[in-house]
């Protein structure tokens, strides 16, 4: 700790170094930390708040649930070599466990928005790439899934295309694991229509995954590619949605005790329905099935804690009456009856 007000003053104070100073926000003299190389001070209870992130507010506001930030990962799916994405953290400074959001042909929407601040707020590190920026992906990767649903029955996972957006998101999944705080034996993938096959493609190449969850996705080629799939999973889809109803059948075909599969329908939903922006939006059943996603990953990336061992019963020590032996009878007192041997009521034998 250095003596010194005047920290623009200070060439070498380095990001992160304690000095005595002025907190920019609580305006008192203490020890404080140099925040960016703007020299931004800032005393240790607001750092630990986070209220750096709006100076407005005052000290001792508590932090938010989660930051957002836009990061580049490394990938050899494109040319460049890297891609960007959009990164939810909690502030809670613990392991966190993590999902992977597979965006589908319009890049990200407000469903996978939606999806990723309700992961983050419930505790997950959430991980989106942006395939829209990404060099390399462009609208024949579109022409390319539409073409094989309309025409060849599903989402070819094996036509170079698709190929390349699985990668994409292979490398972004072991971006994810990799980062800090992140407990990387807990990871789920989600995606929803298009970005739901994706899920069913990413989650049919990686075995470590605890759980894949699934809104209507689109049906997939080859059929039994769910073979493949060993983590748990969830599909969510509308009574009404035709496309994602042949999805259900390709699962249903497979699912047995090594993939327990889980399937939530909604009656009268049709494609789309928890789209925002979208005419299929319904409140209700958009709710419905958020909140059977949340319990789903929660259950299995959120296991409950093993119960204590049971205490066994206190043993209650005999009473000294019990223990004692007896006392001889006292002089003069009359002495205990001894009960008379039974007598024989059948016949006896004759004398000699």
């Amino acid at each position: 700790m250095r003596d010194d007000d005047r920290l623009l003053n200070l060439p070498d104070a380095e990001f992160g170094s304690g000095v005595i100073g002025v907190c920019d926000i609580c305006g008192t003299r203490q020890a404080v930390i140099v925040l960016s190389k703007e020299r931004f001070k800032l005393c240790v209870i607001d750092f630990l708040n986070k209220t750096w992130i709006k100076t407005e507010k005052k000290p001792g506001v508590p932090a938010p649930l989660y930051r957002s930030d836009r990061i580049w990962y490394e990938t050899g799916a494109v040319p460049s070599g890297r891609a960007q994405a959009i990164v939810l953290s909690p502030t809670k400074p613990i392991k966190h466990p993590v999902v992977l959001v597979t965006p589908d042909v319009y890049g990200i929407t407000t469903t996978l928005l939606d999806a990723a601040i309700r992961f983050a707020r419930d505790g997950y590190e959430v991980l989106i790439p942006d395939v829209f920026k990404t060099d390399g992906i462009g609208p024949g990767h579109h022409v390319a899934m539409r073409s094989g649903v309309q025409f060849r029955g599903g989402v070819a996972v094996e036509s170079p295309r698709v190929a390349q957006l699985l990668h994409l998101y292979v490398d972004a999944l072991g971006h994810l694991r990799g980062r800090e705080m992140v407990d990387p034996t807990k990871t789920a993938v989600f995606g929803s229509s298009y970005g739901g096959s994706l899920a069913l493609g990413v989650a049919a190449q990686d075995t470590r995954l605890a759980a894949v969850a699934l809104a209507y996705p689109m049906p997939v080629r080859p059929a039994d590619l769910p073979k493949l799939v060993s983590a748990p999973l969830l599909f969510v889809g509308g009574s009404r949605d035709r496309a994602a109803g042949k999805t259900r059948v390709q699962l249903s075909a497979v699912a047995g005790p090594r993939a327990p599969f889980e399937f939530f329908e909604v009656p009268g939903a049709r494609h789309n329905f928890l789209a925002r922006d979208l005419s299929g939006y319904e409140v209700g059943p958009a709710e419905a099935a958020w909140t059977r996603i949340l319990a789903f990953l929660k259950r299995n990336l959120l296991p409950p804690p093993p119960k204590p061992p049971a205490i066994p019963p206190k043993l209650v020590a005999p009473s000294a009456a019990a223990t004692s032996p007896p006392s001889p009878p006292s002089a003069g007192a009359p002495a205990a009856r001894v009960p008379a041997p039974p007598v024989a009521t059948g016949p006896t034998a004759s004398a000699g």
